[in-house]
């Protein structure tokens, strides 16, 4: 089952930090997006809505403000920079409360609690790889959120806390993001975990052997966890 979801930002950044993580996850569709409050009452009158991604500090009307107003509202995720309005959150019967700039990893949690409300089906990243060149996923560099294209992607090697995501052009980027929580992302993408500490490219996969990958003339490790499932997506492209 599919849930509508509705967007309400006043920053076009933030909305699209949304939409990037809402099209990795299989089960959810953004049906309207809007920059305030007052927008979103047409919406509501005129579409199904079991899901709205809602910013506190608008103009016109606070999120806050604008779900009180509603007399059988939908799940409601509050997404703000501001923490002081955590209380009105929990008092309003908000599923979470995400604090910009939103991981990917944070986003995840939050729909799962949305899943165990309404019951549904566990919510998956997408299974099918769209081979469109302009996607791309948002990762949290210093204290704000970068975009990265999904096709520049050559390999993703873990460090600890952080993910090094390793770039055509002989460039890299470093992230506070868990290998596991950008492997969640990717899937359904052409990308795929060899090791603990690695996920590749398939696009960029030049050879290998018993041990190794060989990815843009880089060397990586194959897991014994891992192997099998290599063998079977080299064989199946």
């Amino acid at each position: 089952m599919t849930l509508n979801c509705l967007l309400i930002d006043d920053e076009p950044p933030a909305i699209e930090i949304l939409q990037s993580h809402i099209s990795n996850i299989k089960g959810l569709e953004v049906i309207a997006t809007c920059k305030n409050a007052i927008e979103a009452h047409d919406i509501l009158s005129d579409k199904q809505v079991d899901l709205i991604f809602l910013d506190i500090k608008m103009p016109k009307l606070l999120g806050t403000d604008f779900m009180r107003s509603l007399a059988s509202p939908p799940k409601v995720i509050f997404v703000t920079a501001y923490r002081e309005y955590a209380l009105d959150s929990y008092e309003l019967d908000a599923v979470d409360y995400l604090v910009k700039p939103v991981t990917f990893e944070r986003f995840l949690k939050a729909i799962f609690k949305v899943k165990r409300l309404l019951g549904h089906e566990v919510f998956t990243p997408h299974e099918e790889y769209k081979r469109n060149p302009d996607a791309f996923v948002y990762v949290r560099v210093n204290k704000s959120m970068q975009k990265v294209l999904l096709n520049e992607m050559i390999f993703i090697e873990s460090w600890k806390d952080y993910v090094k995501i390793f770039l055509t052009g002989g460039r890299s980027v470093m992230a506070k993001q868990s290998i596991s929580s950008m492997e969640t992302m990717l899937s359904g993408h052409s990308f795929l975990r060899v090791h603990r500490s690695y996920i590749i490219s398939l696009d960029k996969l030049t050879g290998y052997n018993n041990n190794d990958v060989l990815v843009a003339g880089k060397e990586i490790p194959i897991g014994r966890l891992y192997k099998q499932q290599l063998m079977s997506a080299i064989t199946s492209k």
